[in-house]
């Protein structure tokens, strides 16, 4: 195939006109397309920083094949790929110049792009974090029930979100491609953060939920301060947002944990999440003999 089957765009109404149908026809493997996409959507693309978000789509005979997305600075996010194809868009994007932090797919997807990446560019690609996307079945709450209740977070928490947000991207090892304080502000207005608090009202964990788009939703920003872990508030916290998706009506809740996390593998397992798919996140260093 050739590099300029891959039709690039800027515009998030352009792309989601001809990748929408893609993308909800399996929304559970394309979660993350998914959620993004609605928030530039309805949020506008200065959510994710001030560069512009870039978007790809891959048809062949008349229908939608792939497709990806990038928020700058973050990595590049892919659907499924052959190794041809991805070896198309590694040359359409290296030739546009473009620089790549990294890319996160299904494990083949994504070890393929990264061999072709470092083919056409001379980058080194490491494995920066292994995923393993769950989806729920039964909801088990863990037991016992640690101390207190869940409670959503409300305009009075702000400080608190934007310190926890900053806390957890540093913990998880992301680039926190959000300001603090606007995501604070997301999650008041969609009321979907949950705080675990102790009988007293001191907040213990969190865990939100992402926007509901094609019937599916993703439990995120699972945290709890170093502090105060081992005490079952995270399982907690968890079991709420999900009991609360199972309420709404969602046909599928999602989570992505941290392979290298058996603790919290473990738990959501308990909680009645099953594996579904596993995904990796490559890193790329740019070769420093190549003009960039």
């Amino acid at each position: 195939m050739h590099p300029d089957d891959w039709y690039l765009t800027q515009d998030i109404d352009d792309f989601l006109a001809r990748a929408g149908r893609f993308l909800r026809a399996e929304p559970a493997l394309r979660t993350v397309q998914l959620t993004v996409t609605e928030n530039l959507r309805t949020r506008g693309p200065q959510v994710y920083g001030d560069d512009p978000p870039e978007f790809g789509v891959l048809e062949r005979e008349g229908a939608v094949r792939a497709s990806f997305f990038r928020t700058p600075p973050y990595w590049l996010n892919l659907t499924t790929l052959t190794a041809e194809e991805a070896d198309a868009l590694a040359a359409r994007l290296a030739a546009l110049g473009r620089s790549l932090p990294g890319v996160s797919a299904d494990r083949d997807t994504a070890a393929a792009f990264a061999a072709a990446w470092q083919r056409r560019t001379g980058a080194t690609a490491t494995v920066r974090q292994r995923q393993r996307l769950y989806r729920l079945g039964t909801l088990t709450v863990p037991r016992p029930v640690p101390p207190g209740r869940p409670r959503t977070a409300g305009d009075g928490d702000r400080e608190q979100l934007v310190r926890w947000y900053e806390e957890f991207t540093k913990a998880v090892g992301d680039v926190a491609v959000r300001d603090g304080s606007d995501w604070a502000d997301a999650r008041i207005a969609r009321r979907d953060l949950t705080f675990w608090e102790t009988p007293d009202g001191t907040p213990v964990a969190m865990a939100g939920l992402s926007p509901r788009v094609a019937g599916q939703v993703r439990v995120v920003a699972v945290y709890t301060p170093p502090h105060l872990r081992g005490r079952g508030y995270a399982g907690a916290a968890v079991a709420e947002v999900s009991r609360a998706a199972l309420a709404a009506g969602v046909d599928d809740v999602l989570l992505f944990t941290d392979l290298a996390n058996p603790t919290s593998n473990g738990l959501y397992q308990r909680i009645g999440y099953r594996p579904l798919a596993d995904f990796d996140v490559y890193g790329f260093a740019a070769d420093p003999s190549r003009p960039q």
